[in-house]
C-alpha cells in the first residue's frame, strides 16, 4: 500500500472534506505541515496571512459568512498563543472552526526545550475540544475527528500536531466521514407549547418580538408574525439584516448600540416573543414582569436572560410558522402605532444629515458616508465589520437587503476583527465585492493584513473611519461611569500613506462627493483599495442617555427635531400598564447596570 507523511495525511483529509484553503504563518514547529502544503499547492489554497491572530479570526468569520468551517494554524510557542483570539470568537459566537497547532517533536516535549509549552492544557478552554495525536497513523483519524466535533458543538477544535509526527510516513488508507454529516434539523413545536403561547399573545396589550441570530432563516416568518398580530420588531445586533431594515415595523436593535425607537419600545412590552436570541446585555431590558414565550433549539438557554411563562424546544422557522397559524389577527395597538411613529421620526431626522449640511471642522458626519454605502454597495456584498463606533454605525446607518452578508465579533467582540474577516470574504467568495468598514482603533491592530490583500489582489476596499479616539470606550467615558477622558486619545495618522506602502491604492476624504468618488473608482477597478475618512468626532446620539427633555442634551446631539417616546405614547393613547410600568407620560427610566454592562464590550 502506499505510504504518505502525516502531515499530508492531514491536508488529505481536509481537501477530503472539501476544503480548498488554509490560514496561516509559517514556522520551525510546523516544516513537515509547510511540506504538505507544498506537496497540496496544487489542490489547495495557501493564504499566507501576516499574524497568527488574522489567520484565526478568518477562519472563525468564514464559516459565519458561509456555514462550512475554516482551517488556520500556528506554530509552538508564539504562534500558537497567537491564535487565541480567533478561537475565543469562535468559542463565544458559537462558530466552527479548526486550528492546526505545531509542537517541537516528541523527544524535545516536557523538557523545557525551546518554544515548548503544554499546549494542550492551553487549548482546552479555548475550543470546544482539543487533542494531540500520539502517534503519525493517529493523526487523520484525530483531524476527521476535529472536524465532526467542530460541526457538532458547534465551535473551534483544535488539534497539535508534533513536528515528527508530521514527517514519518504512514499507509494511505484513510477515509473521512464527510458524508456523515448532515443539515441541521430542528424539531417543530409541540401543540402544548403552540397553544399556551397563543393564548398569550392573543391575552396581551403590548406584544413584541425579540430576536437574535437563531432565528436566521426565518425573516419571511417574523414579517408575517409581525403582520398578522401587529407586533413590533427587536432583536439583538447578531440578528441584524435576518428581517430587511427597511421593513417598517422593525425598530431596530436594543442597546447601546441601537435605534431610539427599539430602546424605547422594549419597556412598555408586557410580552415578548423571544427567538433564537442570548444577547447578555437582555438581562437589562424588557420589564421584569412581562410574560415570555421563548423559542430556542437549546434547552439552556430557557429563563437564562428572562423569566420564561412559555418554553419551545423547537425550531424558529417552524414555530413561528405555527404561532402565525394557530391565533387570530389582531387590531393595531396603541403600542404598535407609536412604535411606527416613532420610527418614522427617528427615520427623518436621520435622513436629515445625508448631505452634509452640519460640518465638522473638515470632517465628514457619519450618515453621509452610509448614504453612499447603501447606494454603491451590490445586492450580494459582504460586510466585514469591525469592532467599536462601526457597529453602533452600522446598526443604525447600514441598510442590509438583497443577498448581503455582514459579520463582526459578536460576544467576544475583539477589536481587529475586520481585516481578517475581509480576507476570509474575499478567499471564499472571490467573486463578491467586499467591504471592511473599520474605526481607526481596531484598524491599528490589524492593519498589516493589507499586505495580504495586496498579495492575493483582493477586492477588498477598506474604509477607515478616523476620528482619533476609541470613540466607544470615550462615550462609555462619558455617558456611563461619568470619568475624565482615560486612555482612548488616537494619535493622527495617514492611513492612505500606510496602505500605500502596503502595495494597496488608497485616497483620503473629507466630504460626501469625496467619498462618493472613491468608491466609484474602486467598484471600477480590480484589488484592494483603502478610503480613510477623516471622521467626525461627535459622537453618535446616546441611546444609553435619550434625555430629550434636557436641553443640553438636545444640543449637544442636533436632537431639535427628535421627539420623546412619550409624545408618541399620549398621541396614541398608550395605556399604563401594570406589567411593564409604562407610562403614557414619561419615559420609563434606565435600569441600574448590572456588572458585566460596564466590561467595556459592544453590546451586542
Amino acid at each position: 500500500m502506499a505510504k504518505i507523511n502525516g502531515s499530508d495525511a492531514m491536508l488529505k483529509v481536509l481537501y477530503d472534506w472539501h476544503i480548498d484553503h488554509i490560514y496561516g504563518f509559517p514556522g520551525g514547529s510546523f516544516d513537515s505541515s509547510m511540506n504538505a502544503i507544498y506537496n497540496f499547492k496544487d489542490k489547495m489554497k495557501f493564504i499566507e496571512v501576516r499574524h497568527e491572530e488574522a489567520g484565526a479570526l478568518a477562519a472563525s468569520a468564514e464559516y459565519k459568512l458561509t456555514g462550512k468551517l475554516g482551517v488556520c494554524f500556528g506554530s509552538a510557542g508564539p504562534g500558537a498563543a497567537h491564535l487565541f483570539n480567533g478561537l475565543y470568537d469562535a468559542k463565544f459566537d458559537k462558530t466552527p472552526m479548526v486550528a492546526i497547532v505545531a509542537n517541537v517533536p516528541t523527544s524535545r516535549q516536557d523538557i523545557d526545550f525551546f518554544q515548548a509549552f503544554d499546549e494542550d492544557k492551553w487549548f482546552q478552554n479555548a475550543s470546544v475540544w482539543c487533542r494531540q495525536p500520539k502517534t503519525a497513523e493517529l493523526i487523520p483519524v484525530v483531524v476527521d475527528e476535529a472536524i465532526r466535533q467542530a460541526y457538532a458543538r458547534k465551535g473551534p477544535a483544535v488539534v497539535i500536531i508534533s513536528k515528527d509526527l508530521g514527517w514519518q510516513p504512514i499507509e494511505d488508507n484513510f477515509r473521512v466521514n464527510y458524508e456523515a454529516k448532515v443539515e441541521d434539523n430542528y424539531p417543530a413545536p409541540t401543540k402544548t407549547s403552540v397553544e399556551e403561547a397563543a393564548k398569550l399573545i392573543k391575552e396581551a396589550k403590548n406584544p413584541v418580538v425579540y430576536y437574535g441570530l437563531g432565528a436566521k432563516g426565518a425573516g419571511e416568518e417574523l414579517k408575517e408574525f409581525s403582520n398578522k398580530y401587529k407586533t413590533p420588531l427587536l432583536s439583538s445586533y447578531l440578528g441584524m439584516g435576518i428581517v430587511e431594515a427597511a421593513f417598517p415595523a422593525y425598530m431596530g436593535t436594543i442597546g447601546r448600540i441601537g435605534a431610539k425607537p427599539a430602546n424605547e419600545i422594549q419597556s412598555h412590552a408586557d410580552l415578548v416573543v423571544w427567538v433564537g436570541n442570548n444577547s447578555p446585555f437582555s438581562v437589562l431590558w424588557f420589564n421584569k414582569n412581562a410574560k415570555v414565550i421563548q423559542i430556542d433549539v437549546d434547552s439552556a438557554k430557557f429563563g437564562k436572560r428572562h423569566s420564561v411563562d412559555v418554553s419551545m424546544l423547537a425550531d424558529a422557522k417552524k414555530s413561528l410558522r405555527a404561532l402565525i397559524d394557530a391565533g387570530e389577527e389582531r387590531e393595531e395597538s396603541p403600542l404598535y402605532k407609536a412604535a411606527l411613529a416613532d420610527r418614522e421620526n427617528w427615520d427623518a431626522w436621520m435622513d436629515s444629515f445625508k448631505d452634509d449640511h452640519l460640518k465638522d471642522e473638515g470632517r465628514v458626519r457619519q450618515e453621509p458616508i452610509f448614504d453612499v454605502i447603501n447606494k454603491y454597495a451590490a445586492d450580494d456584498a459582504i460586510f466585514a465589520l469591525d469592532v467599536g463606533n462601526v457597529n453602533m454605525d452600522t446598526c443604525r446607518m447600514l441598510d442590509l437587503h438583497g443577498d448581503q452578508r455582514w459579520t463582526t465579533s459578536g460576544l467576544h467582540a475583539t477589536m481587529g476583527y475586520g481585516a481578517p474577516a475581509a480576507l476570509a470574504a474575499a478567499t471564499a467568495m472571490p467573486d463578491r465585492e467586499v467591504w471592511q468598514l473599520a474605526g481607526d482603533g481596531g484598524f491599528a491592530m490589524m492593519n498589516q493584513e493589507l499586505l495580504t490583500m495586496a498579495r492575493y489582489n483582493m477586492h477588498v476596499l477598506n474604509v477607515v473611519f478616523t476620528n482619533e479616539t476609541l470613540g466607544y470606550i470615550e462615550a462609555e467615558q462619558r455617558d456611563e461611569s461619568n470619568q475624565p477622558l482615560s486612555g482612548v486619545i488616537m494619535p493622527d495618522n495617514d492611513w492612505a500613506k500606510v496602505a500605500e506602502g502596503m502595495n494597496v491604492p488608497a485616497v483620503t476624504v473629507r466630504t460626501k462627493d469625496e467619498f462618493e468618488a472613491a468608491v466609484k473608482e474602486w467598484k471600477n477597478m480590480d484589488g484592494p483599495m483603502l478610503i480613510d475618512v477623516k471622521y467626525t468626532k461627535h459622537m453618535a446620539y446616546s441611546t444609553e442617555l435619550n434625555t430629550l427633555g434636557d436641553p443640553e442634551f438636545v444640543k449637544f446631539y442636533h436632537a431639535e427635531d427628535l421627539k420623546p417616546f412619550s409624545y408618541f405614547a399620549e398621541k396614541y393613547g398608550v395605556e399604563t400598564d401594570a406589567a411593564s410600568g409604562a407610562s403614557q407620560h414619561e419615559e420609563e427610566p434606565e435600569p441600574d447596570p448590572e456588572p458585566e454592562a460596564t466590561s467595556g464590550a459592544s453590546e451586542h
